[in-house]
């Protein structure tokens, strides 16, 4: 039992499999299509929706720490990925890596939880791309009911869940499956469109960052810190749950190593998509909250729109900014929407085809080269959970889903370096086992200082995993079958 448990996938074999499926994933992708799909997916929500919300009940004005923080982590855990990308380039990013070095149950330990990632950010995003619609909307005089713009469930962390009144979230619905189809019709087009997408969307927070520099107030930074009111809200322990639950804005850099199947030459750009797009846009984020900080005080931005709030807050003086502001959050938020649906639906045809999923979900579209099938389940399952679940729990069950992801991706770097020293590594995490270790550290650090109750739904969540791969999973995997 113990072996079955454990029985590995050799590299040679995983990259034979890939390099010779003829009805598989096309290589279509060059290294600045992988750096856009990684600044892509990272600049969304976290730095249009969340950087409020945490400053608010977390961190305050030193939100900018707790971004350096996760930057730390992710730079570490970037790492690690990037040595795991150059070596296995295939579809499945870190559940195809533990799948060679810790085994089966670890590898579909960690495919679940990265189905919980990307389905749940997809979702988290999508809510955050509807406020932004609706306040831009809103401005031109256009007014949908709230009735079928909210969600039906709210959560405070003080008091706990709420009835909103509204019956479900219908414009987060629609982006998802919006974006389904698109991904559907091929990932060249996608790419494409995610491209003028990203340059769109850093143009718009460039003009933020440049023309805020001037309204904001030194005043609203003091205290820098503010004074702890519980565990968790403020002080030093508010900068580590403020870095935990913004790590969410980080987790696009992983999406990256789900499309590796797809690079033109994953060894050597794979790497580059990682770090490069990580080292953008990690830039971006601490200038953003401290001109946003500094334009409006942290007690104000618990809001879905925090850098609309902070530009209709100035006045006349950036009133012209705010419409760009709204229409590079909603395409900024789009590109992120379609990327994460990217990952989640080769995180499923990795799985399936190893057998540990239903062989529905590795179907490709003859024409378009495409995984259809996972794509459209991807897209119904997050177009549910953007329809009825609140941003603020959608995100902090994504940030501890990513955070174990990477403390195993860390991990596994270490035990590959001992038990297969000769594999060819195109790129090496320097440092080891140095690196992976702070890495896995500062990850789980993090993970610790989040809510109680998202470590529940963590734990149910994993409950339910482990039941469908003990009663199906572990009879199906292909290498049962040999």
């Amino acid at each position: 039992m113990k072996e079955s448990l454990f029985r590995k996938k050799s590299i040679a074999e995983a990259l034979s499999r890939a390099n010779s499926d003829k009805d598989g994933l096309k290589r279509t992708l060059s290294a600045n299509n992988l750096i856009a799909l990684g600044v892509g997916a990272i600049i969304g929500t976290g730095i249009f929706v969340l950087t409020g919300t945490a400053a608010a009940n977390y961190a305050g004005p030193a939100l900018t720490i707790s971004f350096v923080i996760s930057a730390i982590g992710c730079l570490l855990a970037g790492l690690c990925y990037a040595e795991f990308a150059s070596m296995i380039p295939v579809a499945g990013s870190a559940y195809a890596y533990s799948y060679s070095t810790l085994g089966e149950l670890i590898a579909w330990f960690i495919g679940w939880d990265l189905i919980l990632e990307y389905l749940f950010t997809a979702g988290t995003v999508a809510v955050g791309w509807s406020g932004y619609v609706i306040s831009f909307l809103n401005g031109i005089g256009i007014h949908i009911p709230a009735s079928i713009a909210e969600s039906p469930f709210g959560y405070d962390v003080h008091s706990g869940w709420y009835l909103t009144g509204s019956i479900i979230n219908f414009p987060a619905m629609f982006i998802i499956l919006l974006m389904a189809v698109l991904l559907v019709l091929g990932i060249k087009q996608s790419a494409t469109l995610n491209n003028v997408i990203v340059f769109v969307k850093v143009i718009v927070i460039l003009l933020f960052i440049g023309f805020g520099i001037a309204y904001i107030s030194t005043d609203n930074w003091v205290p820098y810190i503010p004074e702890q009111t519980s565990f968790g809200h403020f002080g030093f322990s508010g900068i580590l749950r403020g870095a935990g639950v913004i790590f969410f804005a980080y987790i696009g850099f992983d999406a990256v190593s789900t499309a590796a199947q797809e690079a033109k030459n994953p060894q050597k750009d794979m790497p580059k998509g990682i770090l490069y797009s990580l080292l953008i846009c990690t830039v971006l984020y601490v200038a953003v909250t401290l001109v946003l900080t500094g334009i409006a005080h942290y007690t104000e931005l618990d809001h879905p729109a925090p850098i609309a709030y902070a530009i209709d807050k100035v006045g006349s003086g950036l009133q012209w900014l705010s419409p760009l502001v709204k229409i590079g959050a909603i395409a900024g938020l789009s590109s992120v929407v379609l990327v994460m649906m990217l990952g989640q639906s080769r995180i499923f045809y990795s799985m399936s085809k190893d057998g540990l999923l239903p062989k529905f979900f590795s179907g490709v579209h003859r024409k378009y080269g495409t995984p259809y099938k996972s794509t459209f389940v991807t897209g119904i399952a997050s177009a549910i959970i953007a329809g009825v679940l609140p941003i603020n729990i959608l995100g902090e069950l994504v940030s501890i889903g990513t955070l174990m992801a990477f403390v195993i991706v860390c991990v596994s770097i270490i035990v590959l370096r001992k038990i297969s020293p000769e594999v060819n590594r195109p790129f090496k995490t320097p440092f080891v086992p140095l690196v992976p270790i702070l890495g896995a550290a500062i990850c789980l650090l993090q993970m610790i200082f989040l809510p109680w109750d998202t470590w529940l739904r963590l734990i149910l969540w994993m409950v339910i995993g482990f039941i469908i791969y003990f009663s199906y999973s572990i009879k199906h995997s292909k290498l049962a079958k040999k």
